[in-house]
């Protein structure tokens, strides 16, 4: 059985979680409390294997929560909060992941009590997915550090360069990919010259401010996707919510809210698939931490087209799911932590960065 803590300062809020997780057979609340405070005295004895916290809570709130969870007894943290709405600031949801927590569930408008079938369900998968995540403990003076665009001297051409010189990258991530989203795109400097097509699953209402709070950590510029528009170097982009994104034969957007492929839309294989048949030898392709498989194939369909692929290696991933699916496939020329990602696509960029 998953042991589930709830963290919820509403008793509404408290009951109807507690039923959705005890509707799984696999899963049971063993406990819940009403701040951050009394979680953190109840985790000792009851031992769960997953938390689901709120974000506004008096005394300790979800954010001061899941900093002192991850010093003091690392666990998986799932953000369920009704802050990803936008009159709320779910700007802070993005510093909860950024504090170490794995994922967030969005609760309905309507509230909990008006969850139905479906959303049970989806809590349900996203607690297993959980449950099987290996949290890494965080040092207490590192907690209040937020990551900066660090200046770089400036870029040398680098003597050997690929037999290919690429034209761009496109990047697929699910479950903990924010995370490894801000490694890479806080550690490229400025004047990296190609254009990042990215997909990333998320939950309905979180797409504007994970661009927002990307753009804080990253001197390039983070935007959503318009049609009919050219991707240009310096521009990191992502579908609007709902659409695949991919390229019409002039390499320009075509946003497609047709087939919801592999359960997702966006899906990653669909941008994938698109680059490979628009930019074929001269895309890089790269597939992040995720459940399932989606970008699999599409990161296979690169691969064929000559392009460079790259995966996520499996200690550095939240989840080794789909890098592992496109591992399998043999669709990966080279697997690398997430840490090693962004000097990676310099050097196939034609540039270097300065040894750290």
């Amino acid at each position: 059985m998953i042991r589930v803590l709830i963290v919820d300062d509403s008793p509404l809020a408290r009951t109807v979680l507690t039923r959705m997780i005890n509707a799984a057979p696999d899963m049971e609340v063993v406990g819940s409390a009403v701040n951050g405070e009394e979680a953190l005295a109840l985790i000792p004895s009851l031992q769960p294997k997953v938390v689901c916290t709120d974000l506004h809570m008096p005394k300790m709130d979800g954010l001061q929560l899941t900093r002192e969870i991850m010093v003091r007894h690392p666990l998986p943290i799932l953000v369920v909060s009704v802050s990803v709405h936008q009159d709320d600031n779910t700007q802070n949801i993005f510093e909860l992941l950024e504090a170490g927590a794995v994922d967030v569930f969005p609760k309905p408008r309507g509230g909990l009590e008006s969850a139905g079938e479906g959303l049970t369900q989806d809590l349900a998968a996203k607690i297993r997915i959980l449950s099987g995540v290996v949290p890494i403990r965080r040092h207490r003076s590192r907690l209040s550090e937020v990551p900066e665009a660090v200046w770089q001297p400036p870029l040398k051409r680098s003597l050997v360069m690929e037999p290919t010189v690429p034209s761009l990258v496109a990047i697929g991530a699910s479950t903990g990919g924010p995370q490894a989203l801000l490694t890479i795109f806080s550690a490229l400097p400025s004047q990296f010259p190609l254009p990042i097509l990215c997909v990333q699953h998320i939950s309905q209402g979180f797409l504007e401010e994970m661009v927002s709070w990307l753009n804080l950590h990253t001197p390039l510029l983070v935007q959503i996707a318009q049609e009919g528009k050219r991707p240009m170097a310096g521009g990191i982009y992502f579908p609007p919510e709902n659409k695949h994104l991919t390229l019409d034969d002039r390499g320009c957007f075509l946003m497609d809210g047709g087939v919801q492929t592999d359960t997702h839309r966006p899906a990653v294989d669909a941008t994938f698939f698109s680059v490979a048949r628009v930019y074929q030898g001269k895309a890089i392709g790269v597939l992040l931490t995720g459940m399932g498989r989606d970008g699999a194939d599409g990161l296979l369909a690169i691969s064929r087209a000559q392009g460079m692929t790259i995966a996520q290696d499996e200690e550095s991933c939240v989840v080794f799911g789909m890098p592992k699916q496109a591992i399998d496939l043999g669709g990966v020329s080279k697997i690398l932590p997430v840490t090693s990602i962004a000097r990676e696509l310099c050097r196939l960029a034609g540039i270097s960065l300065p040894l750290l």
